[in-house]
């Protein structure tokens, strides 16, 4: 609670200031004669100024709330919490900014009689436009906080997507970079992960390996036996090796040797 009350009046401390200026201003003006014309302008210039500055005070309260949220993440960071909070928490800071701005400027506007939907109808040309132009880059942002906010995969991790398999090394709004096996980075667009069959492989509990062991036709029974121990005994030796589900039997007669299927 103390932290959010500190949040809450260092965010008006500054419109607060700038509200008892504008204040001093309009009694000033009031006890001049300045003229109707000229009162009437400065009466709705004064106006359109509480109205932004009021937007101010809620657009510092954003700001200041993310950047304390971030800062916390940092104290105390969890498994995959911070990278979403560093990468996320900007892009949610700079639209709910513009949000904001917008609405404070629309009222701003509505209050000196300017009518907004007519200033839109003049720009909706160039508005549908501009979003033509700007749907890819759309896409790959909303593929981008999909990411984020599904956990699909991390930084560290490795994945498969298509043809390609590498380690990730950076997830940004428009594009993921990965690292392959040749060492080189392949950057792929957000919304083709989105839209394509991605396999997290750094996620897998474990992995299987069939592996087909030939042993030549004069094998004899117990030799035969005791190549089945040996395998069977692996995971005592081996710790990544798991003794659940592990199978090593004798499968099959190939060409010229007696095939063992170790799993």
């Amino acid at each position: 609670v103390n932290q959010c009350d500190n949040i809450f009046f260092n965010a008006l401390e500054k419109p607060i200031l700038l509200g008892i200026m504008l204040l001093a201003l309009w009694i000033a003006a009031n006890r001049l004669d300045l003229g109707t014309k000229l009162h009437d302008i400065i009466a709705k210039s004064y106006q359109v100024l509480i109205v932004l500055n009021v937007t101010w005070f809620f657009a510092r309260i954003v700001t200041s709330f993310i950047e304390y949220r971030v800062a916390e993440n940092t104290k105390n960071p969890k498994k995959g919490k911070l990278y979403f909070d560093s990468k996320l928490l900007p892009l949610i800071k700079r639209s709910l900014l513009i949000l904001i701005w917008v609405i404070g400027i629309v009222m701003a506007l509505n209050n000196v009689g300017i009518k907004v939907t007519t200033l839109l109808g003049t720009l909706g040309i160039g508005g549908i436009a501009f979003a033509l132009a700007a749907q890819d880059t759309i896409k790959n942002m909303f593929g981008g906080v999909m990411i984020f906010t599904d956990h699909t995969f991390q930084i560290g991790d490795t994945i498969s997507f298509d043809a390609i398999e590498g380690t990730v090394v950076d997830i940004g709004l428009r594009s993921t970079r990965i690292r392959n096996y040749d060492k080189r980075l392949v950057t792929i667009p957000n919304y083709k992960l989105m839209d394509a069959l991605v396999v997290n492989v750094s996620s897998e509990p474990g992995r299987r390996t069939v592996m087909k062991l030939g042993l030549t036709y004069d094998t004899t029974p117990e030799k035969m036996q005791e190549a089945l121990n040996i395998l069977r005994d692996l995971p005592q030796k081996v710790t990544e090796i798991k003794q659940k589900d592990l199978v090593a039997n004798f499968s099959d007669f190939g060409d010229s040797a007696l095939i063992i299927t170790f799993t």
